[in-house]
């Protein structure tokens, strides 16, 4: 629908174009027009002028209905050099992209206001002067005026909409890759950066409405930099987003000289040395070519090796390839009625932004879910699958490390008779004597309650708002818990029980003397028959503690 309003706006044209000759006049070249003398094309449809040494003459000639009222010669895609436009009646109009000075300069495309005191039906004379780099195809339109407006309006919104996005997903990756020190963000925002460089040079957004006039006749240039530098930084990206090293080794060490040599090229462009610069421009173009094949085949092998970012890396940059050889084509005069080719390079930028971003975002939540998998590996015992001695220390310090005034108590778990068992039946049996104890006293506490495995057949349980009758309570029920499991120790009457030690924090407890004075409590109930629980004792004198010394050197062959 918007389409269709805006061919209705415009007037019909007819057209022809013949290089620039010796001796040419504007006089001249109308003559030979009215004589039947130059190439006729069709206006609307994109048409490719050699690349001549003088340039080329284009006439334009309005078909009825006429209508006399301001109107708006505009030609699309802004060509890279300057057009003239001839008018008898006033002085004549040069507009370039990188122009400044027109009141009227339209933006993604030259715009020539014509006045109302031009006769509606006077046909139209543009040179195009010649450009150093090879002339994109250029189509032409003539528009009212309120039609102009809305359709240049329109152009606005959707090329800072589709800027905007790769701006903000560049910075948002810079941001990144500060944060997490990964330069795969690095590498992806300099590519995005670099890329909406160019399309900001090609539709003239840097120029207008922007004003970068400190880019005015340096968008060759900087232009082909910025091209070659996109290449260098997709191609370190690739390496490291779609994981080369892991899935496409043989593929690593050819695109990362493909990256070094796109710096090369930047370098000898930029050296203001003729001979390199010249050596630069020669190679920029095959090292596309070759450089846009070997992306491609990477991230197909990546991806069918396994490589699961691959799959975004080819989601978000085919329809870019996909464009940029259908571009490539209309240069060599394919596909005339493309003409919006060039606006789908600012769609598809954006597309691939947000597509790489979500496999960038994808990416790290995947390395920090490997991460938090490693850890909980580190943390875990690897046999009752509880939180081993080193992750409990650290979780129970932390634990006593917040204020509150809440009593808490530790009970240490040590199996009886656990050795006899090893010996007589095996460890087999004894690691599973083991996992079967961890289970049910997890399945006995809260998931509150602090749990680990301590060492051996030794457990620990830190309890949360638990004073000495709480703790004394949840301690004899685990020690029947695991007397019901049954689990023999020698073939005969001997059943596998539990010690318990239960000592309450005081007000200037350490973990270390916690622990200290429940493994006291603990030994306490082994010496008073095992399989029951018993409460730290309060006083205690040193000849008491060596006397328990002993009675637990005694008690560990058991």
């Amino acid at each position: 629908m918007l389409c269709s309003g805006v061919l209705q706006a415009a007037t019909p044209l007819a057209g022809a174009w013949r290089d620039v000759r010796d001796g040419d006049t504007p006089a001249k070249v109308m003559e030979d027009f009215r004589q039947g003398q130059m190439n006729r094309f069709a206006p609307d449809l994109l048409l490719r002028l050699p690349q001549g040494a003088r340039g080329s003459w284009v006439v334009l000639d309005p078909q009825p209905p006429w209508v006399q009222e301001e109107r708006v010669l505009s030609i699309y895609p802004p060509p890279l050099g300057t057009v003239t436009l001839y008018d008898h009646n006033r002085p004549t109009v040069s507009l370039a992209m990188d122009d400044f000075q027109a009141a009227i300069h339209g933006h993604g495309r030259l715009a020539f206001l014509l006045g109302r005191e031009l006769p509606a039906s006077t046909p139209l004379l543009l040179k195009f002067e010649p450009s150093a780099r090879i002339a994109a195809p250029v189509s032409f339109r003539l528009q009212r005026w309120a039609s102009y407006l809305e359709r240049d309006a329109r152009w606005l919104v959707f090329a800072t909409a589709s800027l905007a996005v790769m701006l903000a997903m560049a910075l948002m990756a810079l941001c990144f890759a500060l944060m997490l020190r990964d330069v795969t963000f690095g590498w992806y925002a300099g590519y995005i950066l670099c890329y909406a460089l160019i399309q900001g040079i090609q539709t003239g957004f840097v120029y207008h409405p922007l004003g970068m006039n400190w880019l005015g006749g340096l968008s060759i240039t900087v232009g082909s930099a910025a091209v070659a530098l996109s290449v260098a930084f997709a191609s370190l990206f690739m390496i490291r987003f779609c994981e080369l090293q892991r899935f496409a080794p043989l593929l690593r060490i050819p695109v990362l000289a493909l990256a070094i040599g796109m710096v090369a090229v930047v370098l000898m462009r930029c050296s203001q040395i003729d001979a390199l610069e010249n050596i630069g421009q020669l190679l920029v173009n095959p090292l596309l070519t070759l450089g846009a094949a070997l992306l491609l085949l990477a991230s197909i092998v990546a991806a069918l090796r396994g490589s699961r970012h691959a799959w975004f890396f080819l989601a978000g940059w085919t329809p870019l390839l996909a464009l940029t050889a259908m571009t490539s084509a209309q240069v060599n005069g394919a596909l005339p009625g493309l003409d919006w080719l060039n606006d789908a390079g600012l769609a598809a930028g954006a597309f691939e932004a947000v597509v790489l971003s979500l496999g960038l975002a994808d990416r790290a939540l995947m390395i920090r879910r490997d991460r938090d998998e490693v850890r909980v590996l580190a943390d875990k015992d690897s046999l009752t699958q509880s939180l081993n001695r080193r992750a409990w220390n650290e979780a129970a310090i932390q634990a006593m490390s917040n204020p509150t005034a809440r009593p808490q108590a530790l009970l240490f778990l040590d199996l009886d008779h656990f050795k006899i068992l090893n010996d007589r039946r095996g460890h087999a049996a004894g690691d599973e004597a083991l996992i079967a104890v961890a289970h049910a006293l997890r399945e006995e506490l809260r998931p509150t309650d602090l749990f680990g495995r301590y060492g051996g057949e030794e457990f620990v349980a830190l309890l949360d708002g638990a004073g000495e009758e709480e703790a004394m309570q949840v301690a004899t029920r685990l020690c029947r818990r695991i007397h019901r499991l049954e689990i023999p120790v020698d073939g005969e009457q001997l059943q596998l029980t539990v010690s318990i030690g239960v000592a309450v924090r005081r007000p200037h407890d350490s973990i270390d003397s916690l622990v200290a004075r429940a493994d006291q409590a603990m030994y306490d109930a082994k010496l008073g028959g095992r399989n029951r629980a018993s409460l730290q004792r309060h006083e205690e004198s040193a000849a008491q503690r060596r006397v328990s010394r002993t009675g637990r050197m005694s008690q560990r062959t058991s």
